[in-house]
């Protein structure tokens, strides 16, 4: 398990949902989720701000979970949402929205399975 690494996509990720919990446009804009004009709709946001919440507590369990089965469940949890959103939120966006969304969501997976089996180098 290389902790560093978790630990700072643990961090990345808690900022992030801090972010777009007050600013749930930092997620709706690059998701195709706003109006023409800009906006995020009201429903747009009561559903997005749950998902980053989500993020958050994930993201401090990661950053400050002990090393070992707590760090390992916790990346496992981050994990899995970010797979659960490339498989169950990238198929109902607009097309062109999907592939970044699903490079993003299976990319922070890939990282968070890069430190729990990499090793720390010495």
């Amino acid at each position: 398990m290389h902790t560093p690494l978790l630990r700072a996509v643990g961090a990345a990720t808690a900022v992030y949902g801090a972010l777009v919990t007050v600013r749930p446009g930092l997620l709706a804009k690059p998701s195709g989720l706003t109006t023409a004009d800009g906006d995020v709709p009201r429903d747009t946001e009561i559903c997005l701000r749950p998902l980053v919440w989500r993020d958050l507590a994930v993201g401090v369990a990661m950053a400050t979970a002990p090393e070992g089965p707590a760090l390992r469940t916790a990346t496992a949890v981050r994990i899995a949402s970010d797979l659960g959103d490339a498989l169950l939120l990238g198929p109902t966006l607009d097309r062109p929205y999907r592939p970044k969304v699903l490079a993003v969501s299976v990319g922070w997976a890939a990282l968070s399975v890069i430190g729990l089996y990499a090793r720390r180098g010495k």
